[in-house]
């Protein structure tokens, strides 16, 4: 048995619940933030068979893809004394951590 937790964007959230559902996983999800522009994100939690990770991770990739988005100057990255245009950044995508579990029980 393995705990599959998958950081995603917010934006992404239905997308991947609604995949993994359909696949017949189910998920616990946590609204989380972090990242460089703290924003929200969600992290998604699983508990799959050991065959099924990779199952598991193909449904989280399909549906969180990585993507640019521009967003405006901030005096937060912004260097002193200079006006800055708008920055393209990647937003999207998954970090997902794989971790051994020794016993699970659903009550």
């Amino acid at each position: 048995m393995k705990l599959v937790i998958a950081v995603i964007n917010g934006d992404d959230s239905s997308a991947v619940i609604s995949g993994l559902t359909s696949n017949g996983y189910y998920a616990t999800k946590l609204s989380t933030s972090g990242g460089f522009l703290k924003s929200g994100n969600v992290t998604l939690m699983t508990g799959v068979e050991d065959e099924k990770v990779d199952d598991v991770i193909a449904v989280i990739g399909e549906f969180s893809k990585k993507r640019t988005q521009m967003i405006p100057p901030s005096a937060g990255y912004a260097m002193e004394g200079i006006i800055s245009k708008p920055i393209e950044i990647t937003v999207g995508g998954a970090t997902v951590f794989v971790i051994d579990v020794d016993r699970f029980i659903k009550l």
